[in-house]
């Protein structure tokens, strides 16, 4: 995968991947809102071996403009290989039950502009017969809880969607991998209590890059969220309901 567009680039995870990505000698376009850090992640990925690197800004909140950021990718890379759409934010659960703004905000950053993004890419790759559409969303997505439902709602939205278009892509030897991360000790998740759950950014990152260059198609990462999450989801309702999670 030498040709390799990743959204969302200045995350502490997505960061991590493109690094990856970068030791194997790949051209990358990293796309995000902040243009200090992109000049600086440019800089970082020169040096550890990516053949070439070209930046662009992109805002989530603003999902009509999303066609023209994967315009721009293909024009700088000449084509692509793999995608990786690592954007998101974690919303403050209380601010969304209150208002409407903040609820709004939060999905159209989690499952709105990576659906206006995977609209335009899916029908690139699919005329393209090759390739890797890879996304990140969440274990959070498995189940409602009360503690993060809105979040939880937009992942779970984002992962059906990726799962539909796994099953439209296969016929064209085009991979969709959905990446389910638990915790992750990131600037994101800096006000959480840390415990043994958590997984560093380096161990997250270098997975996904593991993932897009197999074509796998869901992982959760680590590993041991799979059995959490699907001891959580067959929890009746009845009793599941009157947990406080």
């Amino acid at each position: 995968m030498k040709r390799v567009l990743i959204i969302g680039a200045t995350s502490a995870i997505t960061t991590e991947t493109a690094r990856c990505f970068a030791r194997d000698g790949a051209a990358l376009h990293i796309v995000a809102r902040d243009q200090e850090k992109l000049n600086r992640l440019k800089s970082d990925l020169e040096i550890r071996g990516a053949v070439r690197v070209s930046i662009d800004i992109f805002d989530a909140l603003l999902p009509d403009s999303h066609a023209e950021v994967i315009h721009q990718a293909i024009e700088k890379l000449g084509e692509l290989d793999g995608v990786l759409i690592g954007h998101g934010t974690l919303p403050d659960q209380s601010s969304c039950q209150n208002e409407w703004k903040s609820c709004e905000d939060a999905v159209t950053v989690n499952l709105i502009s990576p659906i206006a993004l995977l609209t335009d890419l899916a029908n690139y790759f699919e005329r393209k017969r090759s390739g890797n559409i890879t996304v990140i969303s969440s274990v959070a997505g498995d189940r409602g809880r009360q503690s993060n439902y809105v979040y939880g709602a937009a992942k779970g939205g984002l992962s059906i969607f990726l799962q539909g278009l796994r099953n439209r892509l296969a016929p064209c030897g085009v991979s969709v991998t959905t990446i389910k991360p638990g915790f992750v000790d990131t600037p994101m998740t800096a006000d959480l209590p840390k415990g043994p759950l958590f997984a560093s950014a380096e161990q997250v990152g270098a997975r996904i890059h593991k993932a897009m260059v197999r074509g796998e198609s869901v992982v959760y990462t680590p590993w041991f969220w799979r059995f959490i999450m699907g001891a959580i989801v067959v929890v009746p309702e009845r009793i599941f309901k009157k947990l406080k999670l």
